[in-house]
């Protein structure tokens, strides 16, 4: 069991003790202490996965000190005899005081039996029509649905509500579902329609958003010839759908909550509310209604509907709502598309920040690219294949995170699932904002023809349409507001206009300048131009002109013409006038953020065994350091060696770029593919063995010093223990070691603007983990390596991030992870490799575990519970350290793959004439002795090449 679900197992157990008042005063709960002292976590750790655990919403947690945790069942129950209407009447009056729950809970409803009766519609039955849609309406969305049909059934004119939910995960498809079983009760007229407005569309212009919504009157402002209805109008006698609604300002709020009591507005300009309307409301958001919208607004909303996150829901509804995706790219292509089972799996698997929305891109996109290359065929098969490297990690995710789930999928799963166009008697589901307005199917087959007609092969027509495909796709979304990307967490703390004008900047720069930007220019140059704007805003005297920047600067006059372009048009847009000290400033960030092209550097292979392992260890790489040479070979059980090698040699080619590559393999015996590998490519390869992701972090550390050759990595990494070893954690002074404290480095022009904003990002996340200290330190570019020197005598630098890269032997977190939600995933691997990553505190029981969990996710055939004491005891009889648990884990794993493939049948071949040799040796024939009485208790004939892979292990570890 990984430790986050022993965490919730152990509260949820502890919950059942307590009492909802006990928990509400603070008096009861378990606190993080407990489950540090209680299951032998460190309280790093402990905190990490609570506050996770409180984000998933498995636990509630108190507002007192010490904070103290339970299981989100325990719910405050109101009075069972409290009945429905008048609860809600109770909430919906102005003047009732302000409550810690509003809304009504799903035990109410539930309880209620006069919601399908007290309607509109009489005590007839209801009409389902519209929610027959919602996958799980009868399981995990029965409540949901139950709340949305309360509030649209409620005697006389019904109930406003409000949706929550993360991004994707479907809130305007049940809105619109809402909206359809209103209407097939007869809730609306038949011309009535539903009026959907996303408050986010005009977040920065609240005058037009205000406008668009309500109308305004004549001459109420420039441009306003006449006057105009707005939304709420359009919307009389239907149902107001507003999306995104806590971007809604706090007067559209005012002006709302006066509707949903009086059913009265004014328009812009007009200064009596004489315009009467009868307006359904449903509003949804993505934020928490208790800190992004006004009380007064949230009051006056009866009903609160939260829609669970795509991994919430049971895997059978998740299969589902995959089917019903495919099923409508079946009926827009009109053939049958079959997806194999590992295809689902990693579909299913790769959505991890989009929920539903996510699941249907990446369904478009998939079918996209299985329709090109099936174009001539009747049927369409999607297979692994078909997938994009990021959808595939899918089936990584769920094999390393999700273990659970994926067996459930096995167990449920048909090899190949079958969606036939037009078959079937359900409705098709609603089209909402994530389908594509034009027929993409058409296009790729329009494009196909042409390219045909001019003469190129298939795999050429295949590349120019892939491109297609995703410029696209990519574009639409783009154009809709759903890229789930960064620069809505950017636009959380910097003003739209302002990443707007950092976006114009960007493309003038390009043209002006010979050379490409790094990705994170717009995200830099926003954060640097809003905090020198606030400070000249504030009054604040301006930055002193050092003489070592203005002597750098001349060395750039393109640059600083650019630069005094770009202080030109802020004066203009602002207002205001900026110190010609700033366009020094500007120039600085300028030559900072130019894309360097780093050639020669070493590659970087993994190879591992298993359908997933090693994409898994360079995923989380690539995550951590932002790198993009480095390539994983996952070898699945029934690969052959040949197949993998010919794999191998191929991500060797495409990687290396004149220095060579470094193999990480999980076993040893993998070694002997380097020789091969450099007699087929002529590409020079080292190879490293038992890779662990510590191992494949530090290669490609080590690998991103440009001037560092193979041999010295290779070397260096043969040396490598882990990061405890690895990182000067103590200074002398006085004859005495210190300690180092911990920091990381935030790095901009100036030291002031964007490191001052990394700092602060850095602090709130840093705030979890109170038991350790961790300084964030912001410094200029200039003078960065002097500064980061004298840094060094003085701080364990974890990690740096900034607009510039320096080339320490640190991690480098690029500044756009800070927007992508990467930075927090980064931050927290770093912090806990810090803390817990000690040999020495390896324990036998703590090393047996990652045998385990190493068994099982890597191996088919054997049983990781019968093997691991076996295996444990001869691995510590080959060694002279018993309690050197980092070799003694490396030969128990070693011996655990020769096993599998002794009973796959699929054994090692040894080079024959080292091997002829090394059988003679004593020390050969004493661990073949040894081996076949152990192999012998499991009636399983281990041949000599594999022995002889073992001995070289064994010489290895010496």
């Amino acid at each position: 069991m990984k430790r986050i679900d022993r965490i919730y197992e152990y509260i949820r157990i502890r919950s059942q003790e307590l009492t909802e008042a006990a928990f509400e005063q603070a008096n009861e709960g378990v606190t993080t202490q407990e489950v540090v002292m209680e299951l032998d976590i460190k309280r790093p750790n402990a905190s990490s996965d609570l506050n996770e655990l409180v984000r998933q919403g498995k636990l509630i947690k108190s507002s007192g000190r010490p904070v103290r945790y339970a299981d989100h069942s325990l719910q405050i129950q109101k009075q069972p005899q409290q009945k429905m209407h008048s609860y809600i009447e109770d909430q919906h009056k102005p003047t009732a005081k302000p409550k810690k729950q509003t809304g009504v809970t799903a035990s109410e409803i539930s309880g209620i039996s006069s919601i399908r009766e007290g309607s509109n519609a009489g005590n007839r039955e209801t009409n389902n029509e519209g929610f027959a849609n919602v996958v799980g309406s009868n399981d995990s969305m029965r409540t949901q649905v139950d709340q949305a049909k309360a509030a649209i059934l409620y005697p006389p004119k019904g109930l406003s509500c409000l949706i929550t939910g993360p991004t994707g995960s479907g809130k305007t498809f049940f809105v619109h579902s809402m909206f359809r079983f209103a209407q097939a009760n007869q809730v609306f007229a038949a011309d009535k329609e539903l009026v959907v407005f996303n408050c986010a569309d005009y977040a920065h212009n609240p005058e037009l958003l205000m406008a668009h919504l309500f109308g305004y009157r004549k001459g109420a402002f420039t441009g306003a010839t006449e006057t105009t209805d707005g939304l709420i109008q359009r919307a009389d006698g239907g149902m107001l759908f507003m999306d995104e609604v806590h971007r809604l300002p706090p007067e559209g709020q005012e002006m709302i909550f006066y509707l949903m009591d009086h059913g009265t507005y004014n328009r812009l300009g007009e200064t009596d509310k004489a315009n009467k309307v009868n307006v359904r409301l449903v509003c949804a958001t993505t934020e928490d209604p208790a800190s992004s919208l006004l009380q007064t607004f949230v009051r006056r909303i009866p009903i609160v509907i939260k829609l669970p996150q795509f991994s919430e829901r049971p895997i059978a509804e998740q299969v589902d709502l995959l089917k019903r995706m495919v099923a409508i790219e079946a009926n827009r292509i009109q053939r049958s598309i079959h997806v194999k089972q590992d295809a689902v799996k990693a579909l299913i698997g790769s959505v991890t920040y989009g929920n539903v929305g996510q699941l249907k891109s990446n369904v478009q996109l998939v079918c996209a690219r299985a329709f090109l290359n099936y174009m001539s065929s009747s049927d369409i098969s999607i297979t692994l294949d078909e997938l994009t490297p990021e959808i595939q990690n899918g089936l990584m995710n769920l094999a390393n995170n999700h273990r659970e789930r994926l067996n459930e999928l096995t167990r449920i799963l048909e090899p190949v699932l079958t969606l036939v166009p037009n078959e079937g008697t359900e409705s098709p589901m609603i089209r909402d904002s994530y389908d594509l307005p034009y027929n993409l199917y058409e296009i790729i087959g329009n494009k196909a023809a042409l390219l045909r007609e001019e003469g190129l092969d298939q795999e050429s027509i295949n590349q120019f349409i892939m491109t297609d495909i995703n410029v696209h796709l990519k574009s639409f979304y783009r154009d809709t507001g759903l890229t789930f990307d960064t620069e809505k967490k950017l636009s959380e703390i910097i003003d739209q206009r302002i990443i707007g004008f950092a976006k114009n900047m960007f493309e003038y720069a390009q043209k002006h300048l010979d050379y490409h930007f790094q990705r994170n220019f717009v995200y830099a140059m926003s954060l640097h131009i809003s905090s020198f704007l606030k400070r000249i805003q504030l009054g604040e005297s301006s930055r002193t002109l050092h003489a070592s920047i203005k002597n750098m600067v001349e060395d750039y006059p393109k640059e600083f013409s650019v630069a005094k372009w770009m202080k030109q048009e802020l004066q203009k847009e602002y207002n205001i006038n900026i110190p010609e000290v700033e366009t020094y400033y500007l120039t600085l960030l300028l030559v900072s953020l130019k894309q360097d092209n780093v050639t020669g550097r070493v590659g970087v292979v993994i190879a591992a065994h298993g359908r997933s392992t090693a994409t898994s260890m360079a995923e989380v790489v690539t995550t951590l350091l932002g790198v993009d040479n480095i390539r994983a070979v996952d070898m699945p059980l029934e690969m052959k060696p040949q197949v993998a090698l010919e794999k191998i040699i191929h991500c060797v080619q495409e990687i290396d770029r004149g220095s060579g590559v470094i193999l990480l393999v999980d076993m040893g015996s993998l070694t002997t593919f380097s020789e091969k590998i450099t007699e087929k490519t002529g590409i020079e390869v080292k190879t490293i063995d038992m890779v662990t992701t510590p191992i494949v972090l530090e290669t490609v550390r080590k690998t991103d010093l440009v001037e560092t050759t193979l041999d010295e990595i290779y070397r260096s990494l043969q040396s490598f223990r882990g990061y405890a070893g690895s990182h000067v954690t103590t200074r002398e002074e006085n004859g005495h070691s210190l300690k180092l404290k911990k920091a990381i480095v935030a790095i901009c022009a100036s030291g002031e603007g964007t490191a001052q904003k990394m700092k602060e990002m850095l602090d709130k996340h840093l705030e979890k983990y109170f038991d350790v200290d961790i300084e964030v330190l912001p410094i200029s570019v200039i003078d960065m390596d002097k500064q980061l020197v004298t840094l060094q005598q003085k701080y364990e630098i974890l990690a740096t991030t900034g607009i510039v890269k320096p080339k320490i032997d640190a991690v480098y977190i690029p500044m756009e992870h800070f927007f992508s939600g990467d930075a927090e995933k980064v931050l927290d691997y770093l912090v806990e490799e810090s803390e817990s990553y000690d040999e020495n505190e390896l324990t036998s029981e703590k090393a047996k575990q990652i045998c385990l969990e190493y068994m099982g996710e890597s191996f088919t055939f054997l049983n990781p519970q019968k093997l691991i004491e076996p295996l444990w005891k001869f691995s510590s009889s080959l060694l002279e350290n018993k309690e050197n648990y980092s070799q003694l884990i490396n030969i128990l794993m070693h011996l655990a793959g020769m096993f599998e493939r002794a009973l796959r049948q699929d054994t090692l071949i040894a080079p024959q004439e080292e091997l002829k040799l090394t059988e003679q040796t004593e020390r050969f024939q004493q661990l073949e002795q040894a081996l076949n009485i152990l192999s012998g208790t499991f009636q399983i004939e281990m041949p000599k090449d594999e022995i002889y892979y073992l001995e070289q292990l064994l010489a290895y570890q010496e």
